[in-house]
């Protein structure tokens, strides 16, 4: 059964001006993502602005992914709809595309769902599409209980991780307590990775990991071979590049951080707009004081 670990990052999709997908500096992105060790690929995420993708779109960045990846890595494609067969019409094109993993969003419009609802979500994707896939438990008004995680775990074979984005360290410690011994628990709580490493998080799928890549799979490293003395470091310097860039205009901010340091991300689409003179001194500044810029 295929296995996500370490440090998989949910890179940006660069837009142009008018807000056409810039397919040169996504396989440019992907290439330097390679370059620094990571395990797996995520595309159309959160980060990646996956929910404002059409479905050509999304169709065809899965395959340019594919392509690029050449199978060095695991391909993991974000799925952030609304309803069941949204869910299962962009599925069906990742798996076409040949990615390996879905990962899916409960729906998050203003109506939540019952956690019978939530299960029969999740357990009709992975049947009918019959693809692995992860859950992606980041939406404020409809988290995925664990009672829900627990009997999905049981019940669906191809259920091979959670990514936990939720901010609650505890609630990670309770899912990797019950369930974390049979499929791989991800933590996307971008401030604490080094905790949610230590407490048996098997990597990260998180926007931090977009930024400082290779910060990301040093802490990872280091937290495994037990130097937590040099992990608590990196961390610290991890912890000041999420304050900055971790706000409401997230994906925008990662674009312009990717920039300052030489990585070209595009601009991020309509309607979040580049960011301000002022919020691009401050990325800037942080980058500095924690080693990433010259």
């Amino acid at each position: 059964m295929l296995k996500l670990e370490g440090i998989i990052p949910p890179i940006p999709t660069p837009f142009n001006v008018d807000g056409s997908f810039n397919e040169e500096l996504f396989k440019d992105l992907i290439k330097w993502y390679l370059s620094v060790g990571v395990k797996g690929i995520a595309i159309c995420g959160s980060t990646g602005e996956g929910y404002a993708l059409l479905p050509d779109e999304y169709s065809r960045i899965c395959g340019v992914t594919v392509k690029a990846v050449g199978g060095k890595v695991l391909v993991v494609a974000g799925v952030i709809v609304n309803s069941l067969n949204q869910a299962l019409t962009y599925g069906k094109l990742a798996k076409d595309s040949g990615v390996d993993v879905l990962m899916i969003t409960p729906p998050h419009y203003i109506f939540t769902p019952s956690e019978e609802g939530l299960y029969k979500y999740f357990k009709t994707i992975a049947e009918v599409l019959n693809i692995p896939i992860t859950i992606y438990n980041v939406i404020p008004q409809t988290p995925v209980p664990l009672n829900v995680i627990i009997r999905l775990v049981n019940d669906v074979k191809l259920l091979v991780g959670i990514k936990q984005s939720r901010g609650d360290i505890s609630g990670l410690a309770d899912i990797i307590r019950a369930v974390g011994d049979k499929i791989s628990i991800m933590s996307a709580i971008d401030d604490l990775l080094y905790p949610s490493f230590m407490l048996g998080a098997r990597g990260a799928i998180a926007a931090i990991c977009t930024v400082a890549p290779e910060l990301c799979v040093e802490l990872y490293e280091l937290v495994k071979e037990g130097k937590y003395v040099e992990a608590l470091k990196i961390h610290n310097k991890l912890l000041p590049i999420w304050r900055v860039v971790g706000q409401y205009d997230m994906p925008a901010r990662v674009k312009t951080a990717l920039e300052l340091r030489g990585i070209p991300a595009g601009y991020p689409r309509i309607p979040l707009l580049p960011v301000s003179n002022d919020v691009r001194g401050e990325i800037k500044e942080v980058l500095r004081s924690v080693g990433l810029l010259s």
